[in-house]
């Protein structure tokens, strides 16, 4: 379905890839515990203290929120603190989420994807301590990572440390994508000077963060980050929950990283269903049906493949109009999109970007917690 792409620069993608991805295998989540999971390391923390919880509808355990086996425990859980599509998972993207009330437990959930994005440093000012937990999925404009990072910000400002909570990343196997440009395209789509794929976990990221000085002023938080178990970064990691409306199955998580950049598009991919992330309609109706070909082991050795985009532009006739300013926030630098205006291959596009790929896989050795 898609035009060959130089085979010498297809070569140098594959060899670049081999340098970051690792051999992956079968699912093997059964055996890996999430930082939730390990209560002897944080509970002693959260006693006779006042929680706040930054969290939405991944973190569970055991088929059982954090929130309602933290309650049956004792915690004096304060609020909850709700990140893009709230506190249930039911917003759909870029929806405006007030702040509420939890019909389960009562508590008041404070929207950090509404009125603020960051929180206020006079609500973070009544708690002791403040627990992360919320499952990613390892993309830079994926904004979970961005409501962490002002999660830190606030804490670091009050005083109040965070305990992060680690989940796996789905897409941990590789790194791929050019480091955004923060001088020009930082957003909430991108808050961080991280490829698009970063490989990191979110309790990674944390630290790099930290120590990186990457927070306003380069101020740090009090931070700890409880650890998964178990947990290795070339693992196949399946989530247990979908982790956004517009993510409803592993197939979506996988090729997230190469199909968001339509968004930028007016090509529509089926958003609302099943198929969300694994089906491109043209406007004239031409469909590119993702749902079973290539295979996953193909999506993640391959990394970011920017066919799927190139294929679009020549397919509907491309032209200056064919993405809108949105993009740039999504890729991070600006020398994208000339390229794929000029007809140039992905392959060659993605060759662009190796230095990036090279650079930040030495840049965030020290942060790494699972190897």
């Amino acid at each position: 379905m898609f035009f060959e792409e130089n085979p010498y620069l297809s070569a140098m993608k594959k060899l670049l890839l081999s340098l970051v991805v690792f051999a992956f295998a079968a699912p093997v989540s059964a055996r890996v515990v999430v930082g939730a999971g390990r209560m002897g390391e944080y509970l002693p923390m959260l006693e006779g203290r006042r929680v706040g919880v930054v969290t939405n509808h991944t973190g569970v355990l055991d088929g059982r929120h954090l929130v309602d086996t933290l309650l049956a425990r004792g915690v004096r859980i304060e609020a909850i603190f709700a990140p893009e599509h709230g506190f249930r998972g039911t917003a759909v993207a870029g929806e405006h989420v007030d702040d509420s009330r939890d019909a389960a437990t009562g508590l008041p959930v404070i929207s950090l994807y509404g009125a603020n994005r960051k929180p206020r440093a006079a609500d973070f000012k009544r708690y002791d301590v403040i627990v992360f937990d919320i499952q990613d999925v390892g993309c830079r404009f994926y904004t979970y990572l961005s409501t962490m990072y002002y999660v830190m910000e606030t804490c670091a400002e009050t005083g109040v440390p965070l305990v992060v909570l680690d989940r796996p990343n789905p897409n941990g196997m590789y790194v791929d994508g050019p480091i955004l440009d923060v001088s020009k395209h930082r957003s909430f789509v991108g808050m961080l000077p991280v490829p698009v794929v970063h490989g990191m976990t979110l309790g990674e990221l944390a630290r790099m963060i930290n120590g990186e000085g990457w927070l306003a002023g380069g101020v740090q938080c009090e931070l700890t980050v409880v650890a998964c178990e178990d947990y290795k970064r070339d693992m196949r990691y399946v989530l247990p929950v979908a982790p956004s409306p517009g993510l409803p199955n592993m197939r979506a998580v996988l090729l997230y990283p190469s199909l968001c950049y339509f968004e930028a598009t007016k090509v529509d991919l089926g958003r609302g269903g099943e198929a969300s992330f694994q089906l491109l309609t043209y406007p004239d109706g031409t469909t590119v049906d993702l749902r079973s070909a290539p295979s996953d082991d193909a999506v993640i050795s391959g990394g970011i493949d920017l066919k799927y985009l190139t294929e679009a532009f020549r397919a509907i006739g491309g032209g200056e109009k064919f993405l809108s300013s949105f993009f740039e926030l999504l890729m991070g630098v600006d020398w994208v999109r000339p390229m794929i205006e000029a007809g140039r291959p992905a392959a060659e596009i993605e060759a662009r970007w190796a230095d990036d790929v090279a650079r930040f896989t030495e840049q965030r050795r020290p942060y790494l917690i699972y190897e």
